[in-house]
């Protein structure tokens, strides 16, 4: 993967970036949230994401965007690349008979985003509350985390402590889950 050379820890040149993306730059200068960002080549995969984790100096989540059988509930599930994700564990811990990977029109109808670029970012756009946030424990243990800004061109590094403010000023709360 390519990675630029170019770090801002400011709302970049947004004149060539999707508008979801400055966006989310928006968002977070509104909130006072500090990042430091990298562009790089689209990263589709959490092998991917290895070279934005050197260069960032900060743990990458790994982001699946589930949903219940009869997609009715949907989950943003946060947690740590290099940890197997278990469907059958997290669906005992939720009470939830059977999870899957929710379809691609759910994340855009939902968070305005796209596969390999889900992130706990499109939150924001998820003003009527349809997707509930979920955090493996080993992430919030974490100073940093790194996330892509809407789209998979682009990787900041917020604190985590700004990561759950943001969540809070979007209007959801998360659960903590143990994978």
């Amino acid at each position: 993967m390519h990675i630029s050379t170019i770090h801002f820890t400011a709302k970049p040149d947004c004149q060539n970036r999707l508008p979801k993306e400055a966006r989310v730059y928006d968002y977070l200068d509104k909130l006072g949230i500090p990042y430091e960002g990298i562009d790089h080549d689209a990263a589709n995969t959490i092998e991917d994401c290895q070279g934005v984790e050197e260069e960032l100096q900060v743990p990458v989540c790994k982001n699946l965007f589930l949903c219940n059988r009869k997609k009715t509930t949907f989950f943003l599930l946060m947690m740590p690349g290099d940890k197997p994700f278990i469907t059958r564990d997290l669906s005992h811990q939720l009470g939830v008979a059977r999870l899957s990977f929710a379809e691609p029109e759910y994340m855009e109808e939902f968070l305005d985003i796209t596969p390999g670029s889900v992130s706990v970012l499109g939150l924001m756009n998820d003003r009527d509350e349809n997707v509930d946030l979920l955090i493996d424990e080993d992430l919030l243990k974490q100073e940093y985390l790194g996330c892509h800004p809407c789209v998979n061109t682009s990787s900041l590094k917020i604190r985590t402590k700004d990561i759950l403010r943001f969540v809070k000023a979007s209007g959801h709360s998360f659960t903590m889950v143990r994978l």
